[in-house]
């Protein structure tokens, strides 16, 4: 598999990552990954088929939210907390506060078990 591509703190754009905000899947998402911990792909549920939960994965690296690492046949995601606070201080938290006010997101959850 091709390595995927992350861009640099100074490549994210605003309009790229609140495009990519733009979804309650990719939300939710960056909900369940704000704890700070890697995530396997098949830890993260979504009410979508896999292959548009990969997508939406997609949009979210592409933009710079999320860090993707393979190992072997596994992909593992984190969200990049530290980049986007340096890039955009306070936009995640502040995203982060109304996705959990306003129940945005709650239906994507994550499995403690790997899979």
């Amino acid at each position: 598999m091709k390595q995927a591509r992350h861009p640099e703190p100074g490549e994210m754009t605003l309009v790229a990552v609140l495009g990519a905000l733009s979804d309650p899947i990719r939300v939710g998402l960056v909900r369940v990954l704000a704890d700070g911990r890697e995530r396997g792909w098949g830890q993260l549920h979504a009410p979508v088929a896999k292959s548009t939960l990969s997508h939406h994965l997609r949009v979210l690296r592409d933009a710079g939210l999320t860090r993707t690492r393979q190992e072997g046949t596994r992909c593992f995601v984190e969200l990049r907390r530290d980049d986007l606070d340096a890039r955009f201080p306070g936009l995640l938290d502040s995203v982060l506060d109304a996705a959990h006010s306003d129940d945005i997101g709650a239906h994507v959850h994550v499995s403690d078990s790997p899979a």
